[in-house]
């Protein structure tokens, strides 16, 4: 593979091995990899791009307390930075990546936000409690629970999944959920809001990522459900299926040679980076989604339709 680097257009042209370009689509980044999950956005090459400078807050979310589970980087970054942009003040329970985590608490406080870091396991649901009480105890309420952290695995076979692996996605992408979603719930009120994140996997159903795609679509019943729930108590429960997005979970996931071509299969022919999703979140955790609940917002470039 032969790649033409341009980073003023942050994309890449992408070449098969006879150096033909096989298909008009734009490859943001070249082949890497990561060892470990959630992966490590300090050691990502290009480094995702998580915040639009032409982005100016309103004040749509000004005094607002929220928590946003692996807000330390990727997707979480970026909606934390928006939010803080809008006026939030944030906690991030993330799991053990601390230098990505310090990156985004600097961040935030250099654009003179507030920001509480929770390094812990969200499949405990005691750590789950803990965050609750912790941004009681600093901010005295909690307005919007971000429901964003989460693991993949690739897997050619269903055979090949182990027990363990199967077990541990589950219980990261659907219990860490449902235990801090369980322990905010009392604490929420009319007019607050619940975002969850699901997949563009879980609407075409990747054959690689089998046990991702089926907590993913869990996800997705549980935000019809719970919005029915709540509806009546002026809670609103949404979910955000993304598409392909530039963030540690790709080169933690995927083989290397893969990652050049993600995105390549959405009508607009790219992926994407996290700061392009950054508006959604602040769309629904704001009260200009105030009629919105119960619904799946698919961000993925055209790749899923309808």
């Amino acid at each position: 593979m032969d790649y033409d680097y341009k980073f003023g257009n942050t994309y890449y042209n992408y070449y098969d091995n006879i150096g033909v370009q096989s298909k008009e689509y734009k490859i943001m980044v070249p082949e890497q990899s990561q060892a470990k999950q959630p992966g490590l956005e300090y050691l990502m090459y290009p480094s995702p791009i998580f915040d639009n400078p032409n982005y100016i807050g309103t004040g749509k979310l000004k005094d607002k307390v929220a928590i946003i589970t692996g807000g330390d980087s990727g997707l979480g970054r970026a909606a934390a930075i928006a939010f803080a942009k809008e006026g939030a003040k944030l906690v991030i329970p993330y799991y053990d990546e601390h230098i990505d985590a310090k990156a985004t608490k600097d961040y935030i406080e250099k654009l003179g936000g507030e920001c509480v870091l929770l390094a812990g396991d969200i499949k405990d649901k005691n750590f789950c409690q803990k965050i609750v009480e912790t941004t009681l105890n600093t901010f005295g309420k909690i307005n919007i629970l971000v429901n964003n952290a989460g693991v993949q695995y690739q897997q050619d076979k269903l055979e090949d999944i182990s027990d363990e692996q199967f077990d541990h996605t589950m219980k990261v992408n659907i219990y860490g959920m449902f235990y801090l979603t369980k322990a905010v719930l009392p604490h929420l009120h009319a007019g607050d809001s619940i975002i969850n994140l699901s997949s563009v996997t879980t609407f075409y159903g990747d054959p690689q990522l089998i046990d991702y795609v089926t907590t993913k679509g869990a996800i997705v019943g549980f935000t019809r459900a719970l919005a029915r729930n709540l509806a009546l108590k002026n809670i609103r429960v949404n979910a955000i299926a993304p598409g392909f997005f530039w963030t540690p979970l790709q080169p933690a996931c995927w083989v290397k040679e893969k990652i050049p071509s993600l995105g390549a299969n959405a009508a607009m022919a790219r992926g994407a980076m996290p700061y392009e999703l950054a508006p959604t979140f602040v769309f629904l955790a704001s009260d200009d989604s105030s009629y919105v609940t119960g619904q799946v917002l698919h961000n993925n470039g055209g790749e899923i339709m309808g």
